[in-house]
């Protein structure tokens, strides 16, 4: 069976490719960072409806927080709207339960601050234009990032990962882990 690019991209970023090599998982888009592993770093340009000043946001600005941390492929399109709406739907929720959101994209600040404004949007929308941040997550396949989440602990600890994700009901999914993993703390 043969692919043209566009339908090998979709394939990969609604499917999540990946392959197994030893005991660790190897996204098509990079390594696959461990679930129990540091978080990998990022410092990146952004905007933020809530918080017009920021300009940039590293791992760092989050410490103490859980941390929701999702790449989708591109602003505007249908299934990255579905999915920037189910987040934003439940930021209070999230926000009760001790964790901020943050999304990541190839697309550049403008297009971002179009997005937040138009969609209403109140997390913050990354810019990693050459995929590089995407990468250390095991989620760029050029030109996009492709759609996963991570929720990252307080401590900066990998905790959950989800990989190909479909947006719709994917922000209460998330949701219900981060409870789940917030009530387990509690008994600790």
């Amino acid at each position: 069976m043969n692919f043209n690019r566009r339908q090998l991209l979709r394939l990969l970023v609604v499917g999540g490719a990946f392959f197994c090599r030893g005991r660790s998982a190897q996204a098509l888009g990079g390594t696959m960072p461990a679930i129990g592993s540091v978080a990998p770093m990022f410092d990146l340009e952004g905007t933020d409806r809530t918080n017009p000043d920021q300009k940039r946001w590293s791992l760092n600005d989050f410490q103490g927080r859980w941390l929701v941390l999702y790449f989708y492929p591109r602003d505007f399109t249908s299934g990255c709207t579905i999915e920037a709406h189910g987040f934003q739907s439940l930021v209070n929720e999230f926000d009760q339960a001790g964790a901020s959101i943050v999304a990541i994209s190839a697309d550049n600040l403008e297009e971002h601050e179009s997005f937040c404004t138009s969609e209403g949007l109140d997390f913050p929308l990354l810019s990693d234009p050459d995929g590089a941040v995407s990468r250390r997550y095991g989620s760029w396949m050029p030109p996009y990032s492709m759609r996963h989440t991570f929720l990252i602990d307080p401590e900066g600890v990998l905790s959950e990962s989800w990989t190909g994700v479909r947006p719709v009901g994917h922000a209460r999914e998330v949701l219900r882990t981060l409870q789940t993993a917030c009530q387990q703390n509690r008994r600790v």
